[in-house]
C-alpha cells in the first residue's frame, strides 16, 4: 500500500512545482511600422538592444494592455538587461513606498491604500506587473507630479502656478506649439473635457509629459547601466508625448511600443510618427 502512495505523493509534488515555477514569458512579437513587418523572439529583442528608454503605452483600463506591457518587462528581464519599471501611476513622492514595495517590506494590504492615493484604476489591472517586480527585485520608479498641481495647469492654465508650485517642475516651461495642440486634438479628443479650457488642458497635458520625461532622465542619469521601461497613457506615450521632451533633453535611444487595439493601434490606423512598433496580440 505504501509505494502506490508514494507514487501519488511524487506526482503531486511535481504538478505542485509546475503550479508554483514563473511561467515562461510569451514570445514577444512586434509589428515594426516603419518596415511595416513582424519581428518575433530574438528578432524582436534585438530591435530594443541598446535601448535607454522603452515607453510602453496604454489604456488605462485594458487588461490586455497590462499584459502587454508585462511581456515587454519579462522579455527584457529575461535577456540579460537590468531593467527598472518607470510609473505615470505613481507620484515622485510616494518613491519610498515602491521601494518598501520592490523589497517585500510592505503587504499588499498595507500597499494596496499607497497605490489608490496615487492612482484611480483598480489595483487588479496592475497588480501583475507590481507583483512580477516584487518577485524579480525590479525597481519601480515614480515619474508623476500631483494630480491638484496638473488640475490646477488644466482649469486655470500654467500661468495661475505660483513660484513655488512652478519650482517643483524644475524648470518646465510651458510652450504650446500648433503641432503639441493637433497632436493632443488627436490623442485625446477636441473637448468633452467638461467646462477646461482646450488651452489649459494642453498645457496640463505638456506640464505631465515634461515632468515624466525629466524624472525619466534622472533616474538613468544615476542608473547608467539600466533600460527604464515606461508604462503610461498611450496619449503620453506616443512621440508627441513624452518621447519629444526626451528628445529635448537627451540623445539616449528611446523607443516607443503600442498594445495592438482593433480600429485604434493596428498596422492600418497607426503610423512611425506615432510609434515605433506594436505589440502583437496572441
Amino acid at each position: 500500500m505504501l509505494k502506490p502512495m508514494l507514487k501519488i505523493t511524487a506526482l503531486a509534488a511535481i504538478v505542485l512545482a509546475g503550479w508554483l515555477a514563473p511561467a515562461k514569458a510569451r514570445e514577444l512579437r512586434l509589428f515594426d511600422l516603419a518596415g511595416q513587418k513582424v519581428l518575433s523572439g530574438t528578432a524582436a529583442l534585438e530591435r530594443l538592444r541598446g535601448v535607454r528608454f522603452v515607453l510602453v503605452g496604454e489604456h488605462h483600463d485594458r487588461a490586455d494592455h497590462h499584459r502587454a506591457q508585462l511581456e515587454v518587462i519579462e522579455a527584457l528581464q529575461q535577456s540579460g538587461r537590468k531593467v527598472a519599471v518607470g510609473l505615470e501611476m505613481f507620484r515622485r513622492d510616494s518613491q519610498a513606498d515602491l521601494d518598501r514595495w520592490v523589497a517585500g517590506e510592505t503587504s499588499e494590504d498595507r500597499f494596496k491604500p499607497i497605490y489608490l492615493d496615487n492612482w484611480n484604476f483598480g489595483w487588479d489591472l496592475y497588480r501583475p506587473i507590481f507583483d512580477y517586480a516584487r518577485r524579480e527585485k525590479i525597481p519601480m520608479t515614480g515619474l508623476n507630479v500631483s494630480s491638484n498641481l496638473t488640475a490646477q495647469v488644466a482649469f486655470h492654465g500654467f500661468e495661475s502656478l505660483n513660484a513655488d508650485q512652478r519650482g517643483s517642475l524644475e524648470g518646465i516651461t510651458c510652450n504650446v506649439t500648433a503641432q503639441y495642440r493637433d497632436f493632443v486634438r488627436r490623442a485625446y479628443g477636441a473637448h468633452g473635457h467638461g467646462q477646461m479650457d482646450f488651452g489649459h488642458f494642453c498645457e496640463a497635458q505638456l506640464v505631465w509629459d515634461t515632468a515624466m520625461a525629466l524624472n525619466a532622465i534622472d533616474y538613468l542619469q544615476h542608473h547608467p547601466d539600466t533600460v527604464l521601461v515606461i508604462l503610461a497613457g498611450s496619449g503620453h506615450a506616443r512621440k508627441l508625448g513624452i518621447p519629444a521632451q526626451l528628445a529635448k533633453r537627451t540623445t539616449w535611444p528611446v523607443v516607443v511600443l503600442l498594445p495592438e487595439t482593433a480600429g485604434i493601434f493596428d498596422p492600418e490606423h497607426t503610423s512611425a510618427q506615432d510609434a515605433d512598433f506594436l505589440i502583437l496580440n496572441e
